[in-house]
């Protein structure tokens, strides 16, 4: 797994929509993890995002809280995971992404957490709650001593202003939440022409990547139509939770996006 690869992508994303994978880590369980990140990679994504389980996942919606739970159940750990990264890491050659939340890294240690990123053949990070000025006065030194991406989230409530600070601490590139909503709401606003159009009219140095809501080929293609690329995180997840012959259907929704 090269850990630079999300850099070398990022100019290529613009002349080709990407198709993001996340899924939560120790699902359907515990050691399920490593299987996945090689059938996301075989099934012809682009990128995929490893979520760190939570007991306190305010940004999720049911289904990720579900898997949060279950994952913690399962015994699913920090620790756990970068041992679990580290065992495929010469075979995975798609950006690694790792989600979650700033208190389980601080617990960890940071910098010890992106060096165990850097060691794990992680690509980034994406850490909803940690606010950009704390990201500038304490964290974007360590991630540049380790390689490491980070990426920012702004959603139609955004600033213009604002949008322009965020993609500029951004690397990698720039996560456009689709509407001001919880992971997986069926009622999320997947094609917000103002609000694609405004990003797509912006002079961003990141590529823009949407999610929250996608669920199918046609929402992926709506939604990339101005932007870079899309992120799906619910409806893959929840092939995992409710399937027993998850592997298929998994491949199978892949391919279908892809398609």
């Amino acid at each position: 797994m090269n850990k630079n690869n999300l850099e070398s992508q990022a100019s290529d994303i613009r002349s080709q929509k990407k198709l993001n994978i996340y899924f939560t880590a120790g699902i359907p369980q515990l050691e399920d993890t490593t299987e996945i990140i090689k059938l996301i990679q075989s099934s012809g994504a682009e990128m995929m995002e490893i979520g760190m389980p939570y007991s306190d996942p305010v940004a999720d919606g049911p289904v990720i809280q579900e898997a949060h739970e279950l994952a913690l159940k399962n015994g699913m750990t920090i620790e756990k995971l970068f041992s679990q990264l580290k065992s495929v890491k010469n075979e995975i050659k798609i950006p690694v992404i790792l989600m979650g939340y700033i208190n389980p890294v601080l617990r960890f240690g940071f910098e010890n957490f992106c060096r165990e990123c850097s060691e794990s053949g992680v690509s980034g990070l994406i850490i909803p709650d940690l606010p950009p000025v704390e990201f500038e006065k304490n964290y974007r030194e360590i991630l540049k001593l380790y390689n490491l991406h980070f990426t920012f989230l702004v959603t139609p409530e955004t600033s213009d202003e604002r949008i322009l600070y965020l993609d500029s601490l951004s690397s990698g590139f720039l996560y456009a939440v689709s509407s001001s909503s919880t992971t997986g709401n069926d009622n999320a606003v997947l094609k917000n022409e103002n609000y694609l159009s405004r990003l797509a009219s912006l002079p961003l140095k990141n590529p823009v990547m949407i999610g929250f809501g996608i669920k199918s080929k046609e929402d992926f293609s709506n939604v990339t139509e101005k932007a870079d690329g899309g992120i799906i995180g619910t409806a893959f997840v929840n092939i995992l939770l409710q399937n027993r012959d998850w592997k298929k259907k998994a491949i199978d929704f892949i391919h279908s996006i892809k398609a």
